[in-house]
């Protein structure tokens, strides 16, 4: 089968849309690290419609962290892929040609700092996952205990990190007489530009103070959210997309019609004039909580439950009646948290949710969203229940979403089928429990561990009692009798 590529574009059926520009002819103005497929399915379609409107400062240069698989998918497609946007049964097929290369961190980092200390690039966007910036999950301080990080603290001369690339470009641009680039969290973090701002000046201020001072004084480090569902490409994705377009695409990416991404307006330099999809705003914390606490808290909860009862996929777990009630339960208690912008209809958003959940044509795996719990926790479920206890109000179902993620570190579902718990505290944690002779016991044992667990809730006797109370009933009757007795559908 023929691979997509420039040469191989036109003899796409008329009904895919190409690109509405010339290639040749686009800057690369953006330098992307952590690429992925959400990266494709968000910010590079976004970037891609600001080449489509004739600003061609905006093609994207993207790295890959680790390892070199992306870069082997697209390389031979110079840079181009498709993304297939499905709802139900309709898919509009769209070719994005806003990537320009992917470089591998670990083959060339010299390539990596020279391209964001590069001139012509004045944004650089993140995504990294929870685990990328090498931050203490609950203290925000550097994680100097991590080899990675311990690496860029030696030196810089070949850094490992997103943080220690960024201040090794900054201190490049810095000695040019450049202007620091804007850098721009990407990951479901609360206060992600925050995070990345503190990640970034405190390894500048460890190697060189002047420059730290520079760093906080002229660069920027705007608060972002971003949404969207991208669930992971199958094989038979890619098989499929060859068998009907007659070319093979390793870089397909698949999505939902929903996407969003709003912008603190804090820019340190040049910026596109970005079209649908995007909102500048001078505030990014209510719309960034509400999704948080709205969509990904009820993700995790519905990834552990539905992971446990062995379920593969959110749409299928949501065709349980005792399920939908649950998660209606898990927003009630949530919503009572949020501060909404004005522009923000939360009833409407939240049937939008569950429209969003329900489309099966997403093929969303639970065990894809479970992931990194404990670098998703604190935020997705920890902290809106510290908001409720802290007003004395009961947090039943969060609860019960917090005693699933306690369930899945065992690695076995109700079925007795083993699973791999994909996260990098794994190992501490299974340690951690292994010592615990009972559900008490490992409840008690998560309290404490600070790692994850915000300190208003260690000694939270109310959450504990429920904690252990779900954790129990899951360990003994497994996840699906657990929701059905805790959320009973109404007669």
């Amino acid at each position: 089968m023929t691979r997509l590529s420039s040469a191989t574009l036109a003899a796409l059926p008329a009904t895919v849309a190409r690109p509405a520009y010339d290639r040749s002819q686009v800057k690369p103005g953006v330098v992307h690290l952590g690429i992925g497929a959400f990266h494709r399915a968000h910010q590079a379609v976004m970037f891609d419609d600001t080449l489509a409107v004739g600003d061609l400062r905006w093609g994207i240069r993207t790295v890959s962290l680790r390892s070199p698989g992306v870069r082997d998918q697209m390389a031979p497609q110079d840079g181009l892929y498709h993304i297939l946007v499905r709802d139900g049964a309709e898919v509009a097929v769209r070719t994005i040609g806003a990537v320009l290369d992917v470089t591998v961190a670990p083959e060339s980092p010299d390539t990596v700092v020279d391209m964001l200390a590069d001139a012509d690039t004045h944004i650089v966007t993140l995504t990294v996952t929870e685990k990328g910036y090498k931050l203490d999950p609950a203290s925000g301080a550097l994680r100097t205990d991590d080899p990675q990080l311990a690496a860029d603290l030696a030196s810089l001369n070949a850094p490992v990190t997103a943080p220690g690339f960024l201040v090794a470009a900054l201190a490049k641009r810095r000695a040019r007489g450049l202007l620091p680039f804007t850098a721009i969290s990407c990951d479901n973090l609360p206060r992600n530009g925050q995070r990345l701002r503190g990640a970034v000046i405190a390894l500048a201020q460890y190697h060189d103070p002047a420059l730290a001072e520079w760093i906080a004084q002229e660069g920027a480090f705007p608060e972002t959210m971003v949404d969207r569902i991208v669930p992971a490409t199958t094989p038979d994705d890619i098989a499929a997309f060859a068998r009907d377009h007659g070319v093979t695409d390793e870089a397909l990416v698949k999505t939902e019609p929903f996407t969003q991404w709003v912008i603190e307006d804090r820019f340190c330099g040049p910026r596109p004039d970005f079209g649908a999809g995007v909102q500048i705003t001078a505030a990014v914390a209510p719309w960034e909580e509400a999704k948080l606490r709205l969509l990904n808290g009820a993700h995790s909860a519905i990834a552990y439950l539905g992971g446990l009862a062995c379920i593969a996929h959110v749409h299928e777990v949501l065709e349980h009646p005792a399920m939908r009630a649950f998660v209606e339960r898990l927003w009630d208690e949530a919503e009572s948290t949020l501060s909404p912008p004005a522009e923000l209809d939360v009833a409407a958003y939240r049937r939008d949710l569950m429209t969003r959940f329900d489309n099966g044509a997403l093929m969303h795996r639970t065990h894809q969203i479970a992931m990194d719990g404990s670098q998703k926790l604190p935020q997705r479920l920890l902290a809106t229940i510290a908001d409720r206890r802290a007003e004395g109000q009961d947090v039943d179902a969060l609860a019960l979403g917090v005693a699933a993620w306690i369930r899945w570190q065992a690695g076995i579902s109700d079925a007795g089928i083993t699973h791999v718990v994909d996260d990098p505290l794994a190992d501490s944690i299974a340690a951690l429990l292994a010592e615990a002779a009972d559900a008490a016991g490992r409840v008690t044992a998560i309290l404490a561990y600070d790692a994850i667990m915000p300190a208003a809730l260690r000694d939270d006797a109310v959450f504990a009692d429920q904690l252990i109370a779900h954790l129990t009933s899951l360990e003994e009757k497994g996840a699906m009798a657990t929701v059905a007795a805790m959320a009973p559908i109404p007669a």
